[in-house]
């Protein structure tokens, strides 16, 4: 009895982001519409410049292809394993598999380990480059939104509704920047407030600071190797920088013209929030952050939601379907990649790992090393662990 009440658990776990995805599109596609200024935009749109969408969508392309190239870097020369294309096929495919499991999933980076050590790369290696990526993505989104308050608030004074944006972008960076401080700088401080937080939500404090001690020791590693930084950093920023790009393209397609300030501090909020594990992807979470925020930094209503929507399209749908079809030329056919071990479909990997149920961090506590040294004793996996691979002769080869 208790096992069928498990299965149905799991089941319930799985079918519940894909329910939301399914209402999400429904939504986009079928209730949006209905909307008069979406219609009156699609009215006009003989006269947007097509080009402009193609350009948009090209932004979005090349920002996933500069996060494969992040990943890349932080690979090191365990990179020269795996070609810059297949990497980028495998970002998509784990693009598409992280904008359909819940939010706060390790189902993409599970799925990244998997494929990646299937090219050959050493599952420490492949563990640490994408902690590594993640850590460092985040790190420089933060810099970039400081980067836009710095420069706007002065600018642009305050008003209700950007004020508000202003302060909450503020007040995250603050934390956030003593949460880093006091990590490299000594984690008593930081250990302290995090347990607080984790008491008062209910969470395992001794686990939060773990977690914390953790960071502290990969943020001051990755300090500390001032190459692998300078690449990280580097192709982080050019992957959220195509991304902002690939939004500005958007909204100029429909008519909105947005200072660059203004278009940052909007983006680098709406992606802050994007990581809370709500919905996947974001998805209703980032399109009520940035309409808003756009409409106080001077765009029309009509022109903030058919532009976000537009590029939300670009950005969260559209991975979903080229994902998936770049996970099939892994998974089969002359550019699969690699004959000797089966990849189960899409659809299954997404419902495995959302029953697992393991979160991101817990996947990076469990997989990833905190260095290059090799001191690192990988987990004991088992044939139903994903990250799990055995070769023609069958022994076990968690790496």
């Amino acid at each position: 009895m208790e096992e069928m009440e498990s299965k149905k658990k799991k089941r319930i776990a799985f079918l519940r982001p894909i329910q939301i995805v399914v209402a999400g599109a429904i939504v986009y596609f079928f209730v949006l519409p209905l909307i008069p200024g979406f219609r009156d935009a699609v009215n006009d749109l003989h006269t947007i410049d097509p080009y402009l969408l193609f350009v948009g969508i090209g932004f979005q392309a090349l920002s996933l292809f500069a996060y494969s190239l992040l990943t890349k870097a932080a690979l090191g020369e365990s990179g020269e394993h795996i070609s810059s294309l297949r990497l980028y096929r495998i970002q998509l495919s784990t693009k598409a598999l992280g904008n359909i499991v819940p939010g706060g999933s390790a189902a993409s980076s599970a799925l990244g380990y998997k494929l990646v050590t299937m090219c050959g790369v050493a599952g420490p290696d492949a563990a640490f480059a994408l902690a590594t990526a993640g850590i460092g993505s985040a790190v420089v989104l933060n810099l970039i939104l400081w980067l836009g308050l710095i420069i706007s608030i002065p600018v642009r004074g305050v008003n209700a509704l950007y004020g508000t944006a202003a302060i909450v972008g503020v007040i995250l960076m603050t934390f956030a920047a003593f949460l880093i401080f006091g990590l490299v700088e000594g984690q008593g401080r930081s250990e302290r407030v995090v347990r607080a937080i984790a008491r008062r939500l209910r969470f395992d404090e001794h686990h939060a600071a773990e977690v914390l001690s953790h960071l502290g020791a990969r943020i001051e590693g990755l300090y500390a190797d001032k190459q692998l930084l300078r690449r990280v950093v580097g192709w982080a920023a050019v992957n959220w920088l195509l991304d902002a790009a690939s939004l500005w393209v958007f909204l100029q397609a429909f008519g909105g013209d947005i200072a660059i300030d203004g278009l940052i501090v909007a983006f680098g909020i709406a992606n802050v929030f994007s990581v809370v594990p709500i919905t996947p992807g974001g998805l209703g979470i980032v399109e009520s952050i940035y309409i808003p925020m756009l409409v106080g930094f001077g765009l029309t209503r009509r022109t903030a939601t058919v532009g976000v929507l537009s590029y939300r399209v670009a950005q969260y749908w559209l991975p979903i379907v080229v994902g998936w079809l770049c996970y099939l030329s892994l998974q089969i056919g002359p550019w699969s990649i690699d004959r000797r071990h089966r990849l189960a479909s899409l659809p299954r990997v997404a419902r495995t790992q959302t029953e697992r149920g393991l979160t991101t961090v817990d996947w990076v506590e469990k997989f990833a090393p905190k260095d290059r040294t090799g001191q690192f004793p990988m987990p004991t996996l088992t044939p139903d662990d994903i990250e799990f691979l055995d070769d023609t002769d069958g022994s076990a080869r968690p790496e």
